[in-house]
């Protein structure tokens, strides 16, 4: 039989950790709320561009001369000699599988790119990236920790510029980024989504979608769609240019990348804070019960004392007779 006093500390230092997981619990509940909010503001964003940037490309020339303007940013190159992978996670534990899904897909993604010796450049994102990649032993050009639950798009603009600059001098021959992709309240999916080159942007746009849905896809399903998506699907709405198709496509392409990956960042903030949230809420559960089983166990192992101490007083009283 335990006894009381141990009963009593561990019961204590349980409910003090409840406390604990239901206050990250709330702080992670307020969090999602402004971060979805936030989410869900540049979906509509990033979605319109992408159909805009898709009709401009489909549009800019006539159906007699191919019906689609050249660009560098929606070149695809085979094969692909040279890949970047930014991989985002969080800098904080306490939020169950959501960095080892992510960090499970960017392994995959990686061995296949040693499969096909296709050359890594890796760069990540989040401390518990870092800490992994660090311990397996495998180097990365770049790492960052300032991306919280509010990403700012001055700051992905940065590296977007940069992977911009990296495809069109050829450094790359593509950009890709795994991170935990928001569908809904309920489903998020860690996914490797392809960000360059930006033909695979166009297949995935869905016009007059309701919710939150997904914009886009992994990139070997973007792949596979947009070689049967492109023919059947021509763009049917005309567009006059000024003052080119060309200066407009200079403009726009770039920033739809920027929004693409500005999203990414979004979406990991939504996803993580969910993650959060769910573990927090099972941790509170868990400690509850254990609270239970144990004023339980003390309950009685105290009666069971205080049966004990009176059938002593209760010999002693028949042995004096």
């Amino acid at each position: 039989m335990p006894k009381l006093r141990h009963l009593v500390l561990r019961r204590k230092a349980i409910q003090n950790i409840r406390k604990i997981t239901r206050t990250m619990e709330l702080i992670a509940t307020a969090r999602f709320k402004r971060a979805l909010d936030r989410a869900v503001e540049a979906e509509a964003y990033t979605r319109k561009i992408a159909e805009l940037a898709a009709d401009l490309s489909a549009a800019a020339l006539p159906a007699s001369a191919g019906g689609s303007l050249q660009h560098p940013l929606l070149e695809k190159r085979e094969p692909v000699r040279s890949s970047l992978l930014l991989v985002i996670c969080s800098n904080r534990g306490l939020c169950g599988g959501y960095n080892s899904a992510i960090l499970r897909v960017a392994t995959e993604r990686m061995q296949h790119y040693e499969q096909s010796a296709v050359q890594l450049h890796l760069e990540l994102s989040g401390k518990r990236a870092i800490t992994y990649f660090r311990y397996h032993g495998v180097p990365s050009e770049a790492q960052y920790t300032h991306f919280e639950d509010k990403p700012r798009f001055e700051e992905v603009e940065v590296l977007a510029n940069r992977y911009l600059d990296g495809y069109l001098t050829r450094r790359y021959d593509q950009v890709e980024v795994a991170y935990m992709k928001f569908l809904s309240a309920s489903r998020q999916t860690p996914v490797v989504e392809t960000l360059l080159p930006l033909s695979t942007l166009a297949p995935p746009v869905r016009r007059h979608a309701s919710g939150t849905g997904s914009t886009s896809s992994t990139s070997e399903a973007t792949t596979a769609s947009l070689t049967r998506a492109t023919p059947a699907a021509p763009s049917t709405i005309e567009y006059e240019f000024l003052p080119d198709p060309r200066s407009i496509l200079e403009e726009l392409l770039p920033m739809s990348l920027k929004v693409r990956l500005f999203k990414c960042f979004l979406d990991a903030a939504v996803s993580e804070q969910i993650a959060r949230r769910i573990a927090m809420k099972q941790a509170t559960d868990n400690a509850t019960e254990m609270i239970r089983v144990i004023t339980r166990q003390y309950n009685r192992a105290r009666q069971a004392h205080i049966t004990k101490e009176i059938l002593e007083v209760l010999s002693g009283a028949e042995a004096l007779k």
